[in-house]
């Protein structure tokens, strides 16, 4: 019985774990001649927001191109005062002068109305609004407010990121589903009447803007919490309520380590669901830490989610007692800066460079073994290893590195493989 079981259980391969396919519309972000899709059958997008004053257009726009280049497929920026919204268009010739396309996003709370009126061409200059339906007014203004900004919206034929915040959470809308809630049998949880307020305004935004007339098309939603279960909860309701293009993040992710533990914990579950169109991780740099490194973190997820490809990736092993720890990851950070440095040159130099493989490893127990399955590959000499270091060239041993320069030779084969296997393509 247990040998027929077995035989049953081999017949049947392994399934391939994959993304489940999402299901939303799709907004176009565009400027000029970057139209950049969100939603249906585009790539999960990656966007980021500058934390500059934007009254320093000079200072904006060079972060702006800096988050670009890592690979910000959108990049938002703070429109909060008269002279924020007056330097927009400034920010924009100064990127389009430097050939840099990238759309910008304004971030728009509690007066928004007003500068997208008596600022037009701020209003044209940005791409996409994101508007806040808990910062866009109260009482009777905040429909009204809500829609001045929607008509500007539908006017120039912008995309909308409505996005709900539990931090800014509607009150009126709480208020009243917690009145209905104490009315239940069995009343709900305050959290889950908060999953619900967070729904209920993004999805009834969402159906007034279509009413005052912005094409369905162009709108992408969020609701976002800084609790990774809470993030999942509301975003697989979301999704099932609604086709809408989705926006992932964590609103405050935290710092360092525990900022991106957490955005890659939620945003991960989500994506391998089909839920999530483009994501932001939300980091806050420590001390001297560059602004685009939350912009390396949303790749690695993509690309570690088999999604999407951005870069070279590096595999390397984490070391042990056999491996010269040293060298070897001296070697590993060398090359994966020096293959990131780049592909800002290399993505239209060398089409398809960013799927290649690399690997870097310290001993000869799994060294070979990686070695051969990556595209370009090299085994450092462990502990007690004759100092020599095979290099593995798809698949095959091509020839052996010694001496003082193995990481200055090793990194000129790895910028010939990629010159003679990806120039063909350009």
């Amino acid at each position: 019985m247990q040998d027929s079981q077995s035989s049953q259980q081999l017949s049947q391969a392994i399934a391939i774990a994959s993304p489940l396919p999402r299901k939303s519309r799709q907004a176009r972000v565009v400027w000029r001649n970057n139209v950049v899709t969100v939603g249906g059958d585009a790539p999960v997008r990656v966007q980021s927001m500058t934390n500059t004053d934007t009254v320093d257009a000079v200072e904006t726009a060079i972060q702006v191109r800096q988050l670009a280049q890592a690979g910000s497929e959108m990049v938002r920026i703070t429109v909060n005062t008269p002279e924020a919204a007056a330097a927009v268009p400034y920010i924009r010739e100064q990127l389009d002068r430097m050939g840099e396309y990238v759309p910008l996003v304004g971030d728009f709370h509690y007066n928004g109305h007003r500068l997208l009126t008596d600022y037009p061409d701020c209003a044209q200059a940005l791409s996409k609004y994101r508007i806040n339906p808990g910062n866009v007014g109260k009482g009777d203004k905040k429909d009204k407010q809500f829609g001045q900004m929607i008509e500007i919206a539908a006017k120039y034929d912008k995309a909308v990121r409505i996005g709900v915040n539990w931090g800014s959470l509607d009150q009126e809308i709480m208020a009243e589903l917690m009145d209905q809630n104490s009315k239940r049998a069995q009343p709900w949880e305050t959290r889950q009447v908060m999953y619900e307020a967070l729904i209920t305004s993004a999805i009834s935004s969402a159906e007034l803007a279509r009413n005052i007339g912005l094409n369905p098309d162009n709108i992408i939603l969020s609701c976002k919490v800084s609790g990774v279960q809470d993030l999942i909860s509301v975003y697989r309701e979301l999704a099932r309520r609604c086709d809408y293009a989705l926006h992932l993040g964590l609103t405050e992710a935290g710092m360092g380590t525990k900022g991106t533990v957490a955005s890659t914990a939620a945003l991960s579950v989500l994506l391998q669901e089909g839920i999530g169109d483009t994501i932001r991780v939300s980091l806050t740099p420590q001390p001297g830490e560059a602004r685009t490194q939350e912009v390396v973190v949303a790749s690695e997820i993509l690309q570690a989610l088999g999604l999407r490809v951005f870069v070279p990736s590096v595999t390397a092993c984490p070391g042990c007692g056999r491996t010269t720890s040293t060298t070897f990851q001296e070697l590993a950070k060398k090359i994966d800066d020096f293959l990131r440095g780049e592909m800002p040159v290399w993505r239209t130099q060398f089409p398809g460079v960013e799927a290649m493989k690399v690997a870097v490893m310290g001993c000869i127990v799994n060294g070979p073994g990686e070695s051969k399955h990556a595209d370009i590959g090299i085994s450092l000499p462990g502990n007690g290893e004759a100092p020599a270091a095979p290099v593995f060239i798809d698949g095959e041993k091509a020839l052996t590195l010694r001496g003082e320069h193995i990481a200055e030779e090793f990194q000129t084969l790895v910028l010939e493989y990629v010159q003679r296997r990806y120039g063909q393509k350009a």
